[in-house]
């Protein structure tokens, strides 16, 4: 079975088995979608279906399937432009534990979690050589492209110029996750397909089934994941970050209120002291917490997805959150995200965002 591991997503299924069942099948598409959706596992389970579901597929390793996805540059590596074969072992075991994954996890896999990973102009390279062969079975060569919004600008032109001019019998299949991070000429190029968050009743039924949930645990979990695979098994695994997110979010909140800006200056100075995507993380979490704060605030239970220890918290600090500060806070922690994946000064952003919510709580 070619899509045996995609979680729903029913729909997106039928239209890829359609394309080719019908012989209308676009040299490229662009599978795009939020975190946690199944893009990813619906991409290689399409590749399955292309490549004849061969025994080599059980592993991953078939010729005719090239993987490429954001790499980092390791000290060893010299003048060196990392591309994909350079991380192939640690890659293989990444995605042999399953399609679902994280772009923290690939990190942690490569060794890398304070570096920003891209894909580089090599990598365009070493694909143009290897789609040059002919396929090695007599049939599709797929080349499968993960997060191809890193690519950096010489090597989008250049997988462009594969665009407009693809090898024969070549298929290609990108999984994005912010599309208007690609140049326009590449969406262009590409037949796109919008990948829908997981309903509830998808995630609750695979938490049944997968990680044997009773119905209560299964539900509840569902609803807090916000349609995203992920954020389900984040939940079940006991999530620590989360725990240290929350401590981080309550003495933020507490310090604020009580104007304490030396110790404001200490809390952001243990923040940068975090990596970069830990950080873009837990301002995530803040903006999550913000919302269902506000939620709570107007005795919308039934909207609310916390956990026990974040509801207890919002009981009494809800009501700071209100018509007049929920989106200049909102806006604040995302210029904060878009600073810190712009390499700012960690403890300068920090700083900055935790001493305008001195202000921003006091707003009714």
């Amino acid at each position: 079975m070619a899509f045996e591991q995609v979680i729903g997503q029913r729909e997106a299924q039928e239209r890829l088995q359609q394309m080719v069942s019908e012989g209308r099948l676009p040299h490229a598409i662009m599978l795009c979608g939020p975190q946690g959706c199944g893009k990813m596992a619906l991409a290689m389970g399409f590749a399955k279906m292309l490549l004849g579901d061969s025994p080599m597929l059980q592993k991953w390793e078939h010729p005719d399937l090239h993987f490429t996805y954001p790499t980092i540059k390791l000290p060893s590596m010299g003048d060196h432009k990392p591309v994909s074969d350079d991380f192939a072992k640690e890659w293989h075991e990444l995605i042999m534990a399953g399609p679902y994954f994280t772009m923290t996890e690939w990190m942690e896999q490569m060794g890398g979690e304070n570096q920003q990973a891209i894909i580089t102009a090599g990598e365009s390279d070493s694909l143009i050589r290897k789609l040059s062969l002919k396929s090695s079975q007599g049939g599709y060569k797929v080349s499968l492209i993960w997060l191809p919004e890193r690519m950096n600008i010489e090597c989008a032109n250049k997988i462009l110029k594969l665009l407009e001019e693809p090898p024969s019998q070549t298929v290609f299949i990108m999984v994005c996750q912010e599309p208007d991070r690609l140049l326009e000429t590449i969406r262009s190029r590409v037949q796109r397909i919008d990948v829908k968050r997981l309903t509830d009743e998808d995630i609750e039924q695979a938490l049944r089934d997968k990680r044997g949930l009773t119905e209560e645990v299964a539900h509840r979990t569902a609803r807090m994941a916000n349609g995203s695979w992920l954020k389900a098994l984040e939940m079940l695994n006991a999530d620590s970050e989360n725990e240290l997110f929350l401590d981080m979010f309550q003495t933020l909140m507490r310090l604020a209120y009580l104007r304490k800006v030396k110790d404001l200056k200490t809390w952001s100075e243990r923040m940068a002291t975090m990596g970069r995507e830990k950080q873009k993380r837990f301002l995530e979490y803040f903006l999550r917490l913000v919302r269902e704060n506000f939620m709570y605030n107007f005795h919308q239970q039934e909207l609310c997805y916390m956990t026990q220890r974040e509801e207890d918290f919002a009981k009494n600090f809800a009501r700071f959150i209100n018509e007049a500060n929920i989106l200049p806070i909102s806006e604040l922690v995302n210029r904060a995200i878009r600073d810190i994946g712009q390499n700012a000064n960690a403890k300068i952003v920090f700083f900055d965002m935790a001493l305008k919510m001195i202000v921003l709580l006091i707003q009714k």
